[in-house]
């Protein structure tokens, strides 16, 4: 009789044991789309994610004339996402990236000195985000390699010739996801970064218009692929994806065009994450440089806080 219990407890402990799912994480970030003209839009795909998540008004830029002040410019915004950090640390304050501070790692180096098993991905329609920014293969960045790279399309004018309309970022784009889904059902790197650049060039050219009405309309809908391919794996894996999707500035309110200095709307921008057990920081002075400490704790690697700037909005 005590066998035949013993058996049975052993076979019922065994049944209800269920390992821990593994963690992968996607970031996803949509070019200069300010945060009222996102919310004037039908967005099926980024609500849905929400409906299952959070979203929450967010800022860019640091702390108007404090140290940390930044201009509200791309690979700025790009870097304290990266680094968890503003300029005065990292010391990217425009586009030509010209000395980055690699001493404010990035999440990818971070992530890849934590555990060198990790998988990376980058998906870009700038190839600068890879070469310069996470500074892939270079001896300040320890040698950082990205084990699944698609990027560097708009290089190629002869495939995509730079129109007038800047249609060919558009092309590029839906590349660059289509690309993106099929690595992350096939391989699922546990830390991906999907750039899309459209959005900004259609804001510098029309500003707040129709265009950038359908601009944003078309972004949605490949974000909504990105959204399929992590659902697929987490239907067919049992993995536990985290989404973030943010945007790097606003832009200007005379037009809609500009962007770069420190007023509200050029300040102000939102992030998406399909999580909802978001804490005070989300819903509290949220910026972007909480995405880094906030992927950190969700992937338990070792950070120092006292390096960074954000501080984790998950619970």
């Amino acid at each position: 009789m005590k066998k035949t219990i013993f058996a049975t407890l052993s076979l019922c402990l065994l049944l209800s044991f269920k390992p821990t799912p593994e963690k992968k994480v996607l970031l996803v970030l949509l070019d200069g789309i300010p945060a009222d003209a996102l919310e004037s839009t039908e967005t099926p795909n980024l609500d849905a994610i929400t409906e299952k998540g959070s979203y929450a008004i967010a800022y860019v830029g640091g702390e108007v004339g404090g140290a940390s002040e930044s201009p509200t410019i791309s690979a700025v915004g790009y870097n304290s996402m990266l680094t968890g950090t503003w300029a005065n640390k990292h010391n990217v304050y425009g586009n030509s990236i010209k000395n980055p501070n690699y001493k404010y790692p990035s999440i990818f180096q971070t992530a890849k000195d934590s555990d060198s098993t990790l998988k990376l991905g980058i998906y870009s329609t700038w190839e600068d985000n890879r070469t310069k920014l996470l500074g892939e293969g270079l001896a300040a960045t320890n040698h950082l390699k990205i084990d699944y790279a698609f990027d560097g399309y708009e290089l190629d004018t002869l495939r995509f010739p730079h129109d007038a309309q800047k249609k060919y970022l558009n092309t590029i784009d839906d590349l660059v996801v289509q690309e993106a889904g099929k690595s992350l059902k096939k391989v699922a790197p546990d830390l991906s970064w999907v750039y899309l650049e459209y959005t900004d060039a259609i804001g510098h050219k029309f500003g707040d218009s129709p265009e950038m009405t359908q601009a944003i309309q078309l972004a949605d809908k490949q974000v909504g692929q990105l959204w399929e391919a992590i659902q697929f794996r987490e239907k067919e894996f049992d993995e536990d994806w985290l989404i973030i999707i943010t945007t790097d500035h606003g832009r200007d309110v005379e037009t809609g065009k500009g962007h770069g200095g420190q007023t509200e709307r050029e300040r102000t921008t939102w992030i998406v994450t399909n999580k909802a057990n978001t804490n005070e920081v989300f819903n509290t002075g949220l910026s972007i440089v909480d995405i880094y400490p906030t992927v950190a704790h969700f992937m338990n690697l070792s950070v120092s806080s006292s390096d960074i700037d954000g501080k984790s909005f998950l619970d």
